[in-house]
């Protein structure tokens, strides 16, 4: 089934509750088959699929490549708690200071469990287990239709970062929904995702995108940014280009630091921030851009950009 078609029959579903509980029901059937399959073997098959090239883990050369490797061999407890949106600000803050995480308002398990005459009048509710399902950005209270609000949020509570792509960090994270304090910055009235690409403590180069949501769907547009604040040579072909030219923020050499101090020891990792009214914030970690299965163009960056991935460092018994 190709992406249109399936982005068309989840909007259908959307609509209803009946067909809504059916995608899910058709959804959970999939993973449960999915589920059955070795990571590896998995993963093999996915790769093929998504990129029409057979997955090498022994010896892998490409930046997406490597990025399966790291799936099946580069397993950190620490990982969970990283990607976990809750539990992440706790740990990100004993490294850069609390000043850098967007306040929390509540956490909750299940949506119905939300007491929205406690949230101010505009705030962000999401899970904090996937990319943005089910997330809603309230910028006017009275405007919310709470019941469709927390019918998606427990849907996206549903959703498996896991099994979709073997991204084993996701696996034990413990489902919860978080409500955080609504950020806006005055000069660009929209928030810009600076998301940095970090290869043992090193970043390389970013891109910026818009942090655009709309009806609980992630629609990014980007644009990949070398150090120096002049275009990459490389693209992906899975997303719309920036619509417009950006200054560089002021504060971008602390940026710049900070994603090192984040990413230190770690063999690849994305550090996402934002910078909002001359301040820098935490976004999220990510360590599978794309689950790892979108390539850089034109192809000799993929390469490129896949040589920056040390793997001798992951030390591990059951190497393939």
């Amino acid at each position: 089934m190709n992406k249109e078609l399936k982005i068309k029959i989840r909007n259908i579903s959307n609509r209803s509750k009946v067909l809504s509980e059916l995608y899910e029901l058709a959804s959970e059937l999939k993973d449960k088959i999915n589920a059955r399959m070795s990571d590896e073997e998995y993963l093999k098959i996915m790769f093929k699929k998504k990129t029409g090239k057979e997955l090498n883990l022994h010896d892998p050369k490409g930046f997406n490549e490597k990025l399966q490797w790291l799936k099946l061999y580069n397993r950190k407890p620490e990982y969970t708690i990283m990607v976990d949106k809750v539990l992440a600000k706790e740990y990100v803050s004993q490294i850069i200071g609390s000043e850098h995480i967007i306040p929390t308002l509540g956490v909750w398990s299940d949506a119905d469990e939300i007491d929205i005459d406690n949230l101010p009048q505009q705030f962000v509710l999401k899970c904090n287990h996937n990319s943005g399902s089910g997330m809603y950005i309230c910028t006017d209270k009275s405007k919310m239709n709470i019941k469709q609000i927390r019918r998606s949020l427990n849907k996206g509570l549903k959703s498996d970062s896991f099994y979709a792509s073997r991204e084993w960090p996701y696996k034990n994270v413990p489902r919860r929904i978080l409500a955080e304090q609504y950020m806006v910055d005055q000069n660009s009235k929209s928030l810009i995702d600076y998301k940095f690409y970090c290869f043992n403590g090193n970043p390389r180069f970013l891109y910026i995108a818009l942090a655009n949501y709309t009806n609980g769907k992630k629609n990014d547009v980007l644009s990949y940014i070398n150090l120096d604040w002049t275009p990459a040579p490389f693209f992906r072909t899975d997303h719309n280009p920036f619509p417009y030219s950006l200054n560089k923020p002021d504060k971008f050499d602390e940026m710049i630091t900070i994603a090192a101090k984040l990413s230190e020891g770690i063999p690849f990792v994305r550090v996402d921030l934002y910078y909002i009214n001359g301040q820098v914030y935490f976004s999220e970690y990510t360590f599978s851009p794309g689950g790892g299965f979108n390539e850089f163009k034109p192809y000799e960056w993929e390469r490129e950009i896949g040589s920056w991935i040390d793997l001798s460092q992951v030390k591990d018994d059951a190497l393939p």
